[in-house]
């Protein structure tokens, strides 16, 4: 398969199953480089690990995000991305890529910023020489995200259907209940962080309000930073014609377009997804991959 192609189905996926792919491609190269040149197992990952130090963090800032795309074993990856992958079907069924992408990572922030806290406050933790690795905040921050948004909307689990904040507040309780329990308790508390995230960014977007805008922005500069600059085109001289045209403009059509989809989604969280019709369902889906 050609570069070309490879480049073609890797833009079609969503941004959950390109995260997918991003993480076991970081797994298996981290593991081959590792292996044929003989390198102790941290050699790389102490670059981008999260360490819990604060002063060690502010010398590789950066891991405060990188630290989400390393994994302590193949288990540790497996189920991060089983979980990832169902629970972003669902999720872009109701709103698109960029809404993804800002509680993903922003879970993986505040559960690296938790964690951080966690081990410089509290004497429990302090002392210890650790870090932080694995997506489990973001994933977990996408999967709250879900529960608190549609609550009430059952799912399949095993043998019987389970609401969502069922699944969520387990979830969380075991974080809670494991943080005195088990050997990885930072581990723990990002997953805490990242379910906060969640919870805190549904419930704003279901009064209005999306948190996520200016950590949007911010990308979109970060973004423009790695582009080339578009060349000017040639000036044209346009004549306008006097009259209406008969179309409607594109403010207008966005705005009738999002009045729409507030209409479902308010559907959604007071009768569940599986009340909406078949033409509703396809217009959201349609809806969440152009965004």
């Amino acid at each position: 398969m050609s570069t070309g192609n490879l480049n073609y189905q890797f833009a079609r996926l969503n941004t959950a199953e390109k995260l997918i792919v991003i993480n076991v491609a970081v797994y298996i190269i981290h593991a081959l480089v590792v292996y044929l040149f003989a390198l102790n197992g941290n050699a790389i990952v102490r670059w981008f690990e999260l360490p819990a130090d604060f002063f060690d963090m502010l010398s590789q800032p950066w891991s405060l995000v990188t630290y989400s795309f390393f994994h302590g074993g193949l288990l540790h990856l497996f189920f991060n991305m089983l979980v990832l992958y169902y629970v972003g079907r669902i999720f872009l069924n109701l709103f698109g890529n960029r809404t993804f992408t800002n509680v993903y990572f922003l879970g993986v922030i505040l559960g690296g910023l938790l964690f951080l806290l966690s081990y410089n406050v509290f004497p429990a933790f302090m002392g210890g020489r650790t870090s932080l690795i694995g997506a489990s905040a973001g994933v977990t921050a996408v999967l709250i995200f879900v529960c608190a948004y549609m609550p009430n909307q059952e799912v399949r689990l095993l043998f019987f259907n389970v609401k969502l904040w069922h699944i969520g507040a387990f979830i969380v309780l075991m974080d809670l209940v494991m943080i005195t329990a088990d050997q990885n308790p930072g581990g723990r508390i990002a997953h805490l962080g990242g379910a906060v995230l969640g919870y805190y960014y549904a419930r704003r977007l279901l009064n209005g309000q999306d948190i996520g805008k200016g950590f949007s922005a911010l990308l979109d500069s970060l973004a423009s930073l790695f582009k080339k600059q578009e060349k000017k085109a040639p000036m044209k001289t346009v004549y306008r014609k006097n009259g209406k045209t008969g179309k409607k403009s594109p403010d207008y059509q966005k705005e009738s377009r999002q009045r729409k989809i507030d209409a479902i989604l308010d559907k959604i969280s007071k009768s569940g997804y599986e009340s909406l019709s078949k033409e509703e369902k396809d217009f959201l889906f349609k809806a969440g991959k152009e965004d």
